[in-house]
């Protein structure tokens, strides 16, 4: 394994050019996971890709999972700091698949919902149905995504030491930890996703070369 520094700007070129290369021939969409911790700022890597993939010819739509979480009383049954419950209650998979990743792909209907619930009411968006244009490239951020049956073509994590991520969770946030933890343990995200990047060092990212 090699662990090579890169920019802001390489990093995401690398990760755009990785998204076409993976894309279709036939106009149907792929699918794209960035993972990360909160404090990488999944999304930002996410909204990053945006344009070098318009220009590339390929239009995006922009998804986050903390839209398509559980309703409140369902991922709260526990508790609201129940960090098993973190790790397996609060994503609506299902939802997710169903209203976007399996909606765009191979035997799709080809219309997502670009949102389902508002993560803080946990009320409905009221989101319109979106036609998926030809070649379309879906870019979902999240945190704790992987290794949850997400219908996805291309995943990419963001990757923290422990102490890093420790270091950089708020202690009104420090309850998720273990499940974190249970998350390096289970899924093993360095192993598990298609590309990792560390980011212990959020100026100064690092692209981790497999082999």
């Amino acid at each position: 394994m090699r662990v090579e520094p890169v920019s802001q700007e390489v990093l995401v070129a690398r990760v755009a050019a990785l998204v076409v290369e993976r894309s279709r021939g036939d106009g149907t969409a792929t699918r794209v996971l960035v993972d990360g911790h909160s404090s990488t700022r999944p999304e930002h890597l996410a909204d990053a890709l945006v344009e070098p993939l318009r220009v590339a010819g390929r239009p995006t739509a922009r998804v986050s999972v903390r839209d398509f979480l559980r309703p409140a009383s369902l991922r709260l049954e526990h508790g609201h700091e129940d960090p098993d419950s973190l790790l397996d209650e609060w994503i609506d998979v299902g939802a997710l698949n169903r209203e976007v990743l399996a909606a765009v792909g191979p035997g799709g209907d080809g219309r997502y919902l670009p949102s389902l619930r508002d993560p803080v009411t946990s009320r409905s968006t009221r989101a319109g149905y979106v036609e998926a244009p030809p070649g379309l490239v879906v870019l979902l951020d999240g945190s704790l995504s992987l290794g949850r049956g997400l219908d996805v073509d291309l995943t990419v994590h963001l990757a923290l030491q422990d102490a890093t991520l420790a270091r950089r969770t708020p202690p009104a946030e420090a309850w998720t930890l273990p499940a974190y933890e249970r998350y390096r343990v289970e899924v093993a995200p360095e192993r598990t996703a298609d590309t990792v990047v560390r980011v212990d060092d959020a100026r100064r990212p690092a692209w981790v070369a497999r082999g």
